[in-house]
């Protein structure tokens, strides 16, 4: 159906190996869940309590590539992987599905996505908006089909706070519900700091986090109009911060000194020094 695929040689070499060693995943989690001869904790578990590891072990994966550590990367991969595995298994002891049945629905979902790889829709391979637009309408008819209605029916609670701002309002801006142009979110922007201002200067903590939240909600929709992840670039700013103040903390340390020792004019005048050496 497919209208390429690799070599057949290719195919039956990695086919195998990654059989093999997915079924011995399989085994080896059936064995840990065995209630007579497998582990203590392993067995104790439910869905609800290991879902919080998938997503940990996401973030760990999104990590591990942010810093081009490939080793890990596969390793981060396989603890994701087990998670699969592992809801497999729980959910197979109790009737409701088993991992063939997840691979299968991802399988179809890729294909009935992709009508333009593995249909007869026309090839549209070049055109990026055409291309998301394709896979946005599939998703809609799948929303549909589970009665999911409504723009924003189906974007899950449990993702973290700033994406979730992100792709709330990509889907709102998709029937129309947004600035035509960059500089109104700009502008959106500095309203919603100069009511975080006024709140500030109230003293209502309660409204302080409404308006703190309105603030992020507008910037992460900067970041979309802007085609950027607001996740990401939160992550590299961590990642920016944590670098320069462990070479702030480094800096201290060859007089003597910690953060605690200096005051507050002082640990900004060896950030500048720092930012400076890193910029330069």
């Amino acid at each position: 159906m497919s209208k390429s695929f690799p070599s057949d040689a290719f195919m039956t070499t990695t086919q195998a190996d990654g059989g093999h060693e997915l079924e011995r995943l399989l085994r080896i989690m059936e064995q840990l869940r065995n209630p007579e001869t497998g582990c203590s904790w392993d067995i104790q578990q439910t869905p609800a309590t290991i879902a919080p590891y998938a997503i940990e072990e996401a973030y760990e994966v999104a990590d591990a590539i942010e810093r081009q550590s490939w080793s890990e990367v596969a390793d981060e991969l396989g603890d994701l992987l087990l998670q699969v595995v592992f809801q497999s298994r729980m959910a197979e002891e109790n009737d409701r599905f088993d991992f063939a049945e997840v691979a299968r629905r991802i399988c179809d979902k890729m294909e009935r996505r992709h009508p333009h790889v593995f249909g007869d829709a026309q090839d549209i391979r070049g055109d990026s908006n055409a291309l998301t637009a394709q896979w946005e309408m599939t998703k809609e008819t799948e929303r549909q089909a589970r009665s999911e209605h409504g723009t924003l029916a189906g974007i899950p609670l449990a993702l973290p706070a700033l994406l979730r701002a992100s792709k709330l309002a990509s889907r709102a801006a998709r029937v129309g519900f947004d600035w035509p142009e960059v500089s109104g979110v700009v502008a959106k922007v500095h309203e919603e700091i100069a009511e975080v201002e006024a709140e500030i200067a109230s003293g209502n903590q309660e409204a302080l986090q409404d308006e703190i939240g309105d603030l992020l909600f507008a910037v992460s929709s900067l970041a979309r109009r802007l085609k950027l992840d607001p996740e990401a670039c939160l992550r590299q700013a961590n990642a920016k911060f944590t670098r320069r103040f462990e070479a702030l903390e480094d800096t201290l340390a060859a007089t003597g000194r910690t953060p605690s020792d200096c005051t507050v004019e002082q640990l900004d005048d060896v950030w500048r020094e720092v930012k400076a050496k890193e910029k330069g």
